[in-house]
């Protein structure tokens, strides 16, 4: 009996201890009912930790720690996650004694948002063109369909030649040849979300006709083969330029101490043999 005893009033103490060293997180916003913090992108969450001691208190977000400040520590701590962001989503928040793990408290962030879809965008593709076209879908919870019209009326993929590619983030509507008949007009791509409803963007398709189209490139190339060839030639006849240059300026250089003999001599011996030179 004396044991039984002491047993219920170990299990009661514990009992009693355990709750007066528990920690609990409230939010703004509170916890919805499937027991996450829902939000969007831009807002802001408050988190609130409390304990019934004085201990320190520690933040965890993901199982790393957060930073925070003195003062920010013992019997009551807060954490603002401002503004919030797409990679908040799934978020954990964990708070617990820095002198006992066990006793904790945590709560995950579910980031919510509709597809990036407003608005129309002008289009001008020329004929005989690829068009692709390109809707952003990426949303949480995901959208459930996405849908493509033109003029009003869903794409007939088969007929005007068209294929839809959809990896989750973007929906993208292609063709590898635009024919006027068939392309030209007005697109719209519509994403249904569970939680956001519909959104619409809407593409004003004009198709031109074909320019012609100037090859950069291969006049690129072609200017560079031939200053290349030029520079070859050029180095290739180095010596035989540098040699008749040499040759010049030596001829040059006789021919002009020739000229200054025949005046010196005339100069100076007017009545010299040199004189057939002199002016009479």
């Amino acid at each position: 009996m004396t044991m039984m005893f002491r047993f219920l009033l170990f299990h009661l103490l514990l009992h009693c201890s355990t709750q007066t060293l528990g920690v609990k997180i409230e939010s703004v916003p509170v916890l919805n009912s499937d027991g996450f913090i829902q939000t969007e992108p831009e807002e802001t969450v408050s988190l609130i930790c409390r304990s019934e001691t004085d201990e320190e208190l520690v933040w965890l977000r993901n199982g790393a720690v957060v930073n925070l400040k003195e003062g920010n520590k013992k019997g009551l701590s807060t954490v603002c996650v401002t503004p919030v962001i797409y990679k908040d989503n799934d978020a954990t928040f964990t708070c617990h004694l820095s002198g006992n793990t066990t006793v904790r408290d945590s709560v995950t962030l579910r980031v919510t948002y509709p597809p990036s879809l407003s608005g129309s965008e002008e289009v001008a593709v020329e004929n005989g063109a690829e068009l692709v076209l390109q809707c952003d879908i990426w949303a949480n919870p995901p959208v459930s369909s996405v849908s493509w019209t033109l003029n009003g009326s869903t794409v007939d993929l088969l007929a005007n030649g068209f294929t839809v590619s959809n990896d989750g983030f973007t929906s993208k509507l292609t063709t590898d040849r635009v024919d006027e008949s068939l392309h030209e007009g007005t697109y719209q791509c519509t994403a249904t979300s569970p939680t956001y409803g519909n959104h619409s963007k809407t593409f004003n398709v004009t198709v031109t006709e074909t320019t012609m189209k100037f090859p950069m490139m291969p006049m690129i190339a072609g200017l560079v083969v031939v200053c290349l060839t030029a520079l070859l030639a050029v180095v290739s006849r180095w010596d035989r330029i540098t040699k008749v240059t040499h040759k010049t300026q030596t001829t040059q250089r006789q021919t002009l101490t020739h000229y200054r003999l025949n005046f010196l001599m005339l100069y100076f011996s007017p009545d010299s043999a040199a004189s057939e030179y002199w002016p009479k």
